[in-house]
Formats: C-alpha cells, sequence, structure tokens
C-alpha cells in the first residue's frame, strides 16, 4: 500500500525553526508527492515505512550514530547520549542488541502518537519484565516496531541507569553514563560514528501508520500487561 492511501501527518519538532514559511510539500501534486513518498532508498540505507524526509531532502537519510548529550533540568546533569540510524534490514536486530546490557529484567515505556490529534503523544508503562519475556514479544511485533511510524519503545534499567529507546522515526537512542558497551555493538552492526551526521528529525519529515498497525499496537499493550494509564 502505497504512503497516500495510509494517514499521514507532517511532523515538526518543537525545538526546529522552520527556515522558511511553508512546508516542502505545499506546491506538489499527487503524482510527485506520491513518488516521493514511495522512494526508500537513499544510497546503501534503506528507510522503513515509518517516516519519509521532506520534498527537498535537507537532510538526507544515512546510516551511523553520533554522540550527543540530554539536559535533565531536573537533577541539571548532562546525560551523555548515543543516537543511531540504522538500515532497515539491520535496524531490529540492533535494537535487540543494544537491550542486552540493560540486564536480566527491565521496564518498558510505550510511545504512541496514533490519536494525536486528540490527545497528543502518550507513555505507556510497564514497571518488572524479564528481559528473555520481553525480547520474546517484541519479535512477534517487529513489523509494528519497524514500520509504524506512530509507535516508539523505551526499555530501561532505573538501578544502572539506562536507556534504550527505538522511537517513532526509528532512531536507536541510548541514555546514561558509561554507554562503551553500546558503541561497541553499534560499530559490531556496521554503523559508522559521525559526529557531524543529522537524523531526519532534524527537519521536516512525515509519519505513516494504518489501521493494522493500531490494531497490533493495542496487541503489544496487551501482551505486555499495559493499561492505558499514560503520561
Amino acid at each position: 500500500m502505497g504512503f497516500l492511501k495510509k494517514f499521514f501527518r507532517n511532523v515538526f519538532e518543537e525545538d526546529i525553526v522552520p527556515q522558511s514559511s511553508g512546508s516542502s510539500f505545499e506546491c506538489l501534486d499527487e503524482s510527485t508527492l506520491e513518488a516521493h513518498l514511495g522512494v526508500n532508498r537513499y544510497g546503501s540505507f534503506s528507510l522503513s515505512d515509518a517516516v519519509r524526509p521532506s520534498y527537498d531532502l535537507e537532510v538526507v537519510p544515512s546510516a551511523g550514530f553520533r554522540h550527543d548529550t540530554y539536559r535533565d533540568e531536573t537533577t541539571r546533569q548532562n546525560v551523555p547520549v548515543l543516537m543511531a540510524a540504522a538500515s532497515k534490514e539491520k535496524l531490529f536486530d540492533t535494537f535487540l542488541e543494544l537491550l542486552d546490557p540493560l540486564g536480566p529484567v527491565v521496564d518498558v515505556v510505550l510511545e504512541t502518537s496514533h490519536d494525536y490529534a486528540q490527545s497528543g503523544h502518550r507513555d505507556l508503562y510497564r514497571e518488572h519484565i524479564d528481559m528473555p519475556i520481553l525480547q520474546s514479544i517484541l519479535w512477534d511485533f517487529e513489523e509494528l516496531l519497524v514500520h509504524d511510524g506512530c509507535t516508539g519503545i523505551a526499555v530501561l534499567n532505573s538501578s544502572i541507569p539506562q536507556e534504550v529507546q527505538l522511537d517513532e522515526h526509528k532512531l536507536l537512542i541510548i541514555y546514561g553514563d558509561d554507554l562503551k558497551e553500546y558503541e561497541y555493538r553499534l560499530v559490531d552492526a556496521e554503523l559508522p560514528c559521525r559526529d557531524d551526521m543529522q537524523f531526519i528529525t532534524e527537519a521536516e519529515h512525515v509519519h505513516s501508520t494504518n489501521d493494522e498497525f493500531i490494531q497490533q499496537f493495542e496487541q503489544l499493550k496487551m501482551r505486555l500487561g499495559i493499561d492505558n494509564e499514560g503520561y
């Protein structure tokens, strides 16, 4: 099914200041738009169905990772971050490899913006799940996690503390101190370290979802034992 036959919406990150007053999609006719949204490969990098870049390709999707920092305003500390983009065929396996250092018992956060117009972005929590059980469940929902642009997941161990996220843009984001083990795993996945690289979130982009993914998300919630209490 083509992107135009799915529900899609433009997403501008709150911390991005548009360089012009309009969207790069505004003046496109339907055939040109459909052709752009149908492109899923840029060089050796393959996108999943979840997102597409702006028509003017302000950021061209590519594989790699960079070091970053997150400012925790509560503790007033800077938290080290690794941000990575992996080609579609490597994405899910790389995500699962990154979970192992978190330990045998973890917490899970499901992120959803399926009903964005009504409630915006929501986070749904499940505490204390055994890692082997979690990984088994995630395997059953690989298609949802890789291809749905309105589903994200974060797995964390607060006692370390470290967190691994596969977000709605299908970026891999790791937070916490001493991230060497995660960096080794990114290198093993043949993702080059490029601290000047840009990600699809740093420009205009399009998310995609469909009714089947919405149903699968509800099934994933039940399998994980998550109710509708979100933040």
